[in-house]
């Protein structure tokens, strides 16, 4: 036996030690070949990101409202909530620029589902996520065709590679807005991003990811094929902040007053807020996101019944965690059986349902 063969028969394995096995996944060209853009499509998508930018600019008066489910579980919960905000977007189009929130991952503090994408028959055993990332695709281009802006959560860089060119408006999250590979991506981006405020509500770990997201990068990708690259970025100018509150709410006047001065001290930034109407600014209680959403929209336009205050201009938009129907259904992750849900009921964040949406946003219309 050689000295060589000798070595490597001594020599004890020091990686995949707690790895049961890797299949591939399907590249993003090629799941761009399944799922190639059409002329819609591509029109939809560049229009609604431009319409975005000239929000965030303060070019465009209208106030943007992303609203749609806390998460896609089907295509047919996705395409239908699709259609009552396509039709409810004529109505409004005047005043508001509406994009849905298609989120396909979730971010689990400790485990659970996370999302469509990882396991899109939600039985935590299969974890197709090639079926996963197909559905997405479908249902973005679906969307899109219809003429629905899509915006979602980026929290993989497998997601962010294949569906980026479907996506009109990109949020990273409270719990990865720290994180440098996000911010590295989202300098990339050819959609605006907002940084979502730590889960502490601390604002400097977003004014922080805006600095480093609007400057030019150069990290580890992958190229369209999936082979890793460096990649040069020249920094994405539309880089925002989104206030999701933390130990208290910040969707005040005085905590919006604070986020602002923050921003006032870098010029270069986006002087633009969006605020979530969910999560700790609602108090984890869907119930009162209708009134998280009238105290900003006052804020915004500056009056209401009759008592006039200063408009605030650098509010922009705002979120809604929001479904066909409202609430939230019973869901134990690898208990119940996906043919057992009801598709159009959250069975993440409960949501409200589609008409107090259309009544919140027309009520806004109105009044814008």
């Amino acid at each position: 036996m050689s000295s060589s063969n000798s070595l490597k028969k001594k020599m004890k394995k020091t990686y995949d030690l707690n790895v049961l096995k890797r299949t591939s996944i399907i590249t993003p060209d090629q799941l761009r070949e399944e799922f190639p853009m059409t002329d819609k499509a591509t029109q939809t998508v560049l229009d609604s990101r431009q319409e975005i930018k000239n929000i965030l600019d303060g070019k465009d008066s209208r106030l943007l409202i992303i609203t749609g489910p806390c998460s896609i579980i089907s295509q047919r919960q996705a395409l239908k909530y699709g259609e009552l905000l396509a039709g409810l977007q004529e109505k409004v189009k005047k005043t508001i620029k509406l994009v849905m929130r298609v989120y396909f991952e979730k971010p689990r503090t400790n485990v659970g589902f996370k999302g469509l994408i990882s396991d899109p028959h939600l039985d935590k055993k299969t974890f197709d996520i090639d079926e996963g990332l197909r559905k997405a695709r479908k249902i973005l281009m679906d969307l899109n065709e219809m003429g629905v802006a899509a915006g979602t959560e980026i929290l993989s860089q497998t997601a962010a590679e294949r569906l980026s060119g479907l996506i009109s408006w990109a949020c990273i999250g409270a719990r990865t807005t720290e994180s440098q590979n996000h911010r590295e991506w989202a300098s990339a981006f050819s959609m605006p991003v907002g940084f979502k405020n730590g889960t502490d509500g601390n604002l400097n770990s977003a004014i922080n990811a805006l600095l480093a997201a609007s400057t030019p990068q150069v990290f580890v990708g992958n190229d369209p094929y999936g082979v890793t690259s460096r990649v040069f970025s020249k920094g994405n100018r539309y880089c925002h902040i989104v206030l999701r509150g933390g130990k208290r709410p910040n969707y005040d006047p005085v905590s919006i007053g604070e986020a602002c001065n923050m921003l006032s001290k870098y010029p270069l930034l986006l002087q633009s807020v969006i605020v979530d109407c969910s999560h700790k600014n609602s108090g984890k209680d869907f119930r009162k996101q209708g009134e998280v959403f009238n105290h900003v929209l006052i804020q915004r336009v500056g009056h209401t019944n009759g008592i006039h205050i200063k408009p605030n201009k650098a509010i922009c938009g705002m979120m809604l965690e929001s479904n066909v129907e409202g609430g939230k259904q019973p869901f134990i992750y690898g208990e119940t059986r996906k043919e057992d849900l009801n598709p159009f009921v959250s069975i993440t964040d409960a949501c409200i349902g589609w008409e107090e949406t259309e009544e919140i946003i027309i009520a806004a219309h109105r009044q814008l």
